[in-house]
């Protein structure tokens, strides 16, 4: 298993990521081997939102207690893995808030759905528009001066909104997780086909070169949702909407030994920003296969041709 600095930190975490936001009506038994494949392959973070399992009768906060009532991790165990779960995000009136109370009582909630007495890393899920800086700031101060909460980041974030935040929270922000894909890769694209007239991928949708500029901040980019269709309609693997990539998957795959899954993993990781992959799968097999893929050494040549293979323009 490949480690990457979170952040810009020196702390060394896995550059795949379990996330437990399908695991609301998994069995305690389900959960346990879930979690038993991930120890078992390196992978040792496991990514949360308080937001995960609201449509479940248990309604927030609820795939936090499937997973702390499945584990009933001890001190020692608790210890070995981090805990990254996120706030923001309310469903009444669907809407975000980045209060210092909302974002305050959120963590007490999770710290006490997850049975633990301190979240290794804190996102705020999506951007506020009506953010307040110094609200997040206060917040932020007095969960780590409690030592609720260790680290802190942001989700879907664009550079102008990082530094927005940072104009008063003084915490370093460590990651930005964002969505990315082959199929859904256009933070990767657009730099290629920058100023060229009648492509899709020259424009700029993240407010100007999230991925350079988590580069240059050294923020990690945590990318979700790593097999999706563009359109969230399921994912790539065996779609008829990308014959092309299937089959450049499918290569790679026999020539390295491996499953299509790694190799859509090991394009990511294969990236020189040390990126986190997030797993939201519940297959065992299926993190298994990815994680084969952490450090699988992809050539330039065969990195770019799945960009192309997947409908990007590579001038």
């Amino acid at each position: 298993m490949k480690t990457v600095p979170l952040g810009s930190t020196e702390s060394p975490v896995p550059n795949i990521i379990a996330g437990m936001m399908r695991i609301a009506d998994m069995s305690p038994e389900h959960v346990r081997a879930l979690y038993g494949a991930a120890r078992e392959a390196g992978v040792d973070f496991f990514d949360h939102a308080d937001l995960y399992g609201f449509k479940h009768p248990g309604g927030y906060h609820h795939c936090e207690r499937v997973f702390a009532e499945a584990l009933s991790l001890s001190s020692a165990d608790r210890e070995q893995i981090t805990l990254q779960t996120k706030t923001g995000i309310v469903d009444d009136q669907w809407h975000y808030d980045s209060s210092y109370e909302h974002i305050v009582t959120s963590v007490e909630e999770s710290l006490r759905a997850l049975r633990t007495e301190y979240i290794d890393v804190l996102l705020l899920h999506r951007p506020d528009a009506l953010v307040e800086p110094e609200e997040v700031a206060r917040a932020f101060d007095e969960l780590e001066s409690a030592g609720k909460v260790r680290s802190f980041g942001v989700s879907n974030h664009t550079p102008r909104q990082i530094d927005l935040l940072t104009s008063a929270v003084r915490q370093p922000l460590l990651v930005n997780q964002v969505q990315l894909s082959l199929t859904h890769s256009t933070i990767v694209a657009q730099g290629l086909t920058s100023n060229m007239a009648g492509q899709e991928d020259a424009l700029t949708r993240d407010g100007g070169g999230i991925l350079d500029y988590c580069r240059v901040q050294g923020i990690t980019i945590q990318a979700w949702s790593p097999f999706q269709k563009g359109n969230g309609s399921g994912v790539f693997f065996g779609s008829t909407d990308h014959p092309a990539l299937n089959a450049e998957l499918d290569r790679l795959a026999a020539q390295y030994g491996v499953t299509p899954t790694a190799i859509a993993t090991a394009w990511i990781t294969r990236h020189p920003a040390r990126m986190q992959v997030v797993l939201g799968t519940t297959n065992p097999q299926r993190l298994a296969d990815a994680v084969a893929g952490s450090d699988l050494p992809l050539t330039r040549g065969e990195w770019y041709g799945l960009l192309q293979a997947a409908g990007h323009h590579v001038p």
